[in-house]
């Protein structure tokens, strides 16, 4: 099975490390997917992450009365816990990897060094980023898009948990349809949820590749990384 990819970066929702359950994590999911980075390391594709806290905090959704500053720091806080987990699931199947946080916390990860980062990745070291951005109000597909412009990623797998990007809610409207390719000017014109928006003015002004696919099923992680057509494709049209 062969890649157009060399390097790609690997947005996961916190959400996507719970599947189902009601707790933090299912065990079996993160293990999937940590199987699924692990077969595109053995492709010869360099594998950054970042992974987002929505299985335990999100600062945006924090009760009013908290500072947004304080609930957000607390949200990089629970990206880092999910980055922990992923290093370790990863570790157990034999892939090296390392925990690069925007906010420095040296006990458990290293701070966050797009050299350093880059290096890790040559050596075929799964590099996960935590504490999104490292300041507030930013969301962590901001992130996604700052580091994958960083480290030089030739595209951008955004894991959802649905499989593209529609013109309506699918949930909601029974006639909408998944596009197959957007602009992001067009996301940002009509302000769709695709992703975040300041995620889309980076990636429009960066010439940035997303691929959009659902999760239901990790083993899509490769198939993406192999050719295989994603969801949605988002860049400048």
């Amino acid at each position: 099975m062969g890649t157009t990819y060399k390097r790609i970066l690997l947005k996961l929702s916190g959400e996507a490390l719970k599947g189902d359950e009601t707790g933090l994590y299912h065990y079996e999911t993160v293990d999937e997917i940590c199987k699924a980075i692990d077969e595109c390391c053995k492709m010869g594709v360099q594998v950054a992450v970042v992974v987002g806290a929505g299985n335990i905090w999100r600062g945006g959704r924090a009760d009013r009365k908290m500072d947004r500053s304080l609930a957000d720091h607390m949200g990089m806080l629970g990206t880092t816990i999910n980055a922990l987990c992923l290093k370790d699931a990863l570790r157990r199947i034999g892939r090296e990897a390392r925990v690069m946080t925007a906010v420095e916390m040296r006990t458990f990860a290293e701070p966050y060094v797009k050299d350093d980062a880059i290096r890790h990745l040559e050596a075929g070291r799964v590099v996960i980023f935590g504490c999104g951005t490292g300041s507030p109000y930013f969301s962590t597909d901001t992130a996604a898009v700052l580091r994958g412009k960083e480290i030089g990623a030739d595209a951008l797998l955004f894991a959802k948990n649905i499989d593209g990007i529609y013109t309506a809610d699918p949930k909601k409207d029974p006639n909408a349809r998944r596009l197959e390719h957007i602009g992001y000017e067009r996301i940002l014109r009509e302000q769709l949820k695709a992703i975040d928006l300041t995620a889309a003015a980076f990636g429009m002004e960066n010439d940035l590749k997303i691929l959009v696919f659902g999760l239901d099923d990790p083993k899509r992680i490769v198939r993406v990384v192999s050719g295989e057509a994603p969801g949605t494709v988002i860049d400048n049209l």
